[in-house]
């Protein structure tokens, strides 16, 4: 655990995508998510009727206050005093307003801890302007802010995923659990956007690279010597190319090679987001149904008690200089202050075609 000392960080800084919490946040927030982008009304109704099945409410806000109380408690245990704020890039609290009120409490220095695991424009860069966006609303007086680095690999993270793939499994009805299929599941994105994804001098495409060890490093800590890996949550017209297979289109292709059952780990998501309960838990699962696969869903890993720790893992490497704990090889990166790439031209934005978002989180 992180021990107890003088630092020059006075708070860490939770920063979130952000979602509605209630039904007339709905519109607003998919306004704020696509601006610029040219998405037409209808595809916003559309998006909208996913949150409407859930009563207009993303999961997304209450899951980040969890994480928040889980790691303040262990915050508190381990005997360190930092106060801990929330922000999100497209609702409230949006982070230029917190980023204000952390100024107005006397934070100089601020750790920030990024609800994506992952390298990639959506992933990662995009959490640096935020953080670039929001010190610039507040001006010259802002707090320093320093972003904590990707954590695909850490082991915290490995294991709390392994862990729910072995009780997911024993959901699955024991006719069909001896021979089932091992499949991880992450956010699409262009395929444009994840081959400029890393420092160009790495060739690109770290997202999917991170994703497929992470899948890998998960599949051996729960004992599956095999698995699948495919997207979920694409948009845009399909002339786009994006990352695929996508889940329902494998889902098809297993039943045809007579596969009876599926264990689905959203190993590109840290808590039930909306692309889980909406994408996984609605439309995979119907679509498993329909093509006579026993589909279970593997748990996130935010609820887990090993999650707050590994944000206090993360923390200890600046707070008491402590090692990186990982198991990956791909490049460990991140980590930069106030909003600074992690080097030039590193995970460059491309243009998205109009639909919902690519956001990995």
């Amino acid at each position: 655990m992180v021990q107890k000392r003088e630092t020059e960080f006075d708070a860490l800084l939770v920063l979130s995508f952000g979602g509605p919490e209630k039904p007339e946040d709905v519109r607003p927030f998919l306004e704020n998510v696509t601006r610029g982008r040219g998405v037409p009304p209808e595809r916003l109704d559309a998006v909208a009727q996913h949150y409407l099945h859930f009563g207009g409410v993303s999961p997304i806000n209450a899951l980040n206050r969890d994480i928040i109380a889980r790691v303040e408690a262990a915050l508190s245990e381990a005997g360190v005093d930092l106060p801990v704020y929330f922000g999100n890039r497209n609702w409230h609290p949006m982070v230029e307003d917190t980023v204000a009120q952390m100024a107005a409490d006397g934070v100089r220095s601020a750790l920030v801890f990024p609800t994506s695991a992952w390298g990639g424009y959506s992933g990662c860069r995009q959490y640096h302007e935020d953080i670039a966006r929001a010190r610039a609303a507040f001006g010259d007086a802002a707090p320093h802010l320093v972003k904590l680095r990707q954590y695909y690999d850490h082991p915290l993270l490995i294991d709390a995923f392994a862990d729910a793939v072995r009780e997911a499994t024993t959901q699955l009805p024991a006719e069909t659990r001896a021979g089932a299929r091992l499949v991880f599941t992450a956010h699409s994105v262009p395929a444009a956007a994840d081959a400029n994804a890393g420092p160009p001098d790495e060739g690109g495409n770290l997202y999917s690279r991170q994703v497929a060890e992470a899948a890998r490093l998960i599949a051996h800590a729960a004992g599956f010597g095999d698995f699948d890996l495919v997207w979920q949550s694409r948009s845009g017209p399909p002339q786009v190319p994006w990352l695929e297979p996508d889940i329902c289109d494998h889902l098809e292709a297993l039943a045809a090679q007579e596969v009876r059952s599926v264990i689905n780990c959203p190993v590109g998501f840290v808590s039930d987001h909306l692309e889980v309960v909406w994408d996984l838990d609605t439309e995979a699962r119907e679509k498993a149904a329909d093509v006579g696969i026993d589909f279970v869903r593997a748990a996130t890993p935010g609820t887990d008690p090993r999650f707050a720790e590994l944000v206090l893992e993360l923390m200890g490497e600046h707070l008491d200089g402590r090692p990186a704990r990982r198991l990956g090889t791909e490049p460990l990166l991140g980590s930069t202050s106030d909003g600074s790439s992690c080097a030039v031209d590193c995970c460059k934005a491309v243009v998205r075609p109009a639909g919902r978002p690519a956001h990995t989180h």
